[in-house]
């Protein structure tokens, strides 16, 4: 398979296609990583830096850009939770992770009791107590991806999905802070 990318674009770029085109993918939640891995090996051949080093520096340069570019864009789009916050960013709404704390109800009174949890179990150091809420969040977890998965791609509801991605955050912090207290525990 070969993605929609060429070498002479490579040498020209202007970097405004977005991820989903320099792979050759649709832009949508649900795509075929199988399909992204294979595009962007085929893109990294193309442009890699070692590919260039007997190039002049200005190709050399340009090479480097498009690598980190594509870089960037595979990390983007291998990422479910990444992903989604890019195709809501492309859709013109902002995420608002730093400045929108408001959520519903019910997913609030969840989150204190999840913390509440966490807080104890870390207090009596009681790694089951932790490995019970990790369950419960990773259950949580593929509830918000089939959400965004109908947001984004189903619903093209990009405020609800920016919604989901805000508790998907708070999701992920969380179970860092798990993961990091399990591994104290185990030292």
């Amino acid at each position: 398979m070969t993605a929609p990318f060429s070498m002479q674009r490579s040498m020209n770029p202007e970097f405004s296609q977005n991820y989903f085109e320099l792979f050759g993918l649709p832009a949508a939640y649900a795509i075929d990583t199988s399909r992204l891995d294979v595009a962007y090996r085929d893109v990294q051949s193309q442009v890699h830096p070692d590919r260039f080093a007997n190039a002049p520096e200005a190709e050399r340069r340009r090479s480097m850009q498009w690598a980190t570019f594509a870089n960037e864009a595979y990390q983007t789009l291998k990422s479910p939770l990444s992903r989604a916050r890019y195709l809501v960013k492309l859709n013109g709404v902002d995420t608002e992770e730093e400045t929108n704390t408001a959520m519903p109800p019910d997913f609030l009174m969840r989150q204190m009791e999840w913390r509440e949890a966490v807080v104890g179990a870390k207090q009596t150091r009681d790694a089951d107590a932790l490995e019970n809420v990790a369950r419960e969040l990773a259950g949580e977890r593929k509830v918000l991806l089939s959400e965004l998965a109908r947001c984004l791609d189903v619903a093209k509801d990009y405020h609800g999905a920016a919604g989901a991605v805000r508790k998907m955050r708070f999701l992920e912090k969380l179970e860092e802070e798990i993961s990091g207290t399990l591994e104290l525990l185990e030292d």
